[in-house]
């Protein structure tokens, strides 16, 4: 299988179908009930969690089985039945559509794979073995929250918030990349951790004081 092209992608008003009622199902509409996206599921069983998503209306279980009607307008679907035929028979149709598809533990019928996560505010690490080893992601992922801090996360934002300032402030492109590049340069993790908010603003008045120069 060639090399994945990693992407991240809004979910945003999308509509996401997920077949199948069990555990692995579960899984998938517990990732997916992070995101502003639609959720429709369908199984004619489903397990008591996600019995319990549908009755509080975060998903729309349709109670039967998969009809080829389903995959119409669907932004991306789980094929995650615990019928190995049936989900390899969703990722042809929905490959012949042009629908991307995930055939749950088959990465030969999958358009893409959903990495093990770390987030912390806007800074998102997405970790794929592309299929090969999922617990192996999953293993990197916990090594690496005990390195990647909410600090780290909170400092994301704050770049995030002096970037506007920048661009509504400095004419100048190279000038501006100067900036951007020195406060993320900014060694200041300890102080966000400690809340030593007046001293994080003087650093990043440092970085500024490049466009009086």
């Amino acid at each position: 299988m060639a090399s994945l092209f990693p992407i991240f992608v809004s979910l945003e008003n999308k509509r996401c179908l997920v077949v199948g009622g069990g555990k692995v199902a579960e899984r998938k509409v517990e990732n997916l009930l992070e995101y502003p996206v639609q959720i429709d599921l369908v199984s004619p069983q489903a397990t008591p969690k996600l019995q319990n998503w549908a009755a509080e209306g975060k998903v729309n279980w349709i109670a039967r089985n998969f009809q080829l009607t389903d995959i119409q307008d669907a932004f991306l679907v789980f094929a995650a039945t615990d019928d190995l035929q049936i989900n390899r028979e969703i990722a042809r149709l929905c490959q012949k559509e042009g629908i991307l598809v995930n055939a749950v533990d088959d990465p030969a019928y999958c358009d893409f794979f959903v990495p093990s996560i770390i987030r912390r505010n806007s800074l998102v690490l997405a970790i794929s073995t592309e299929g090969k080893s999922p617990a192996y992601a999953k293993r990197l992922r916990r090594q690496m929250e005990e390195i990647i801090t909410d600090a780290h996360g909170k400092f994301v934002d704050l770049l995030g918030e002096q970037r506007e300032i920048v661009k509504e402030t400095v004419p100048d492109i190279r000038i501006r990349q100067a900036i951007f590049e020195a406060m993320a340069g900014l060694d200041i993790l300890d102080l966000i951790t400690a809340g030593r908010d007046e001293e994080i603003k003087e650093r990043f008045k440092e970085c500024m004081s490049l466009w009086q120069e």
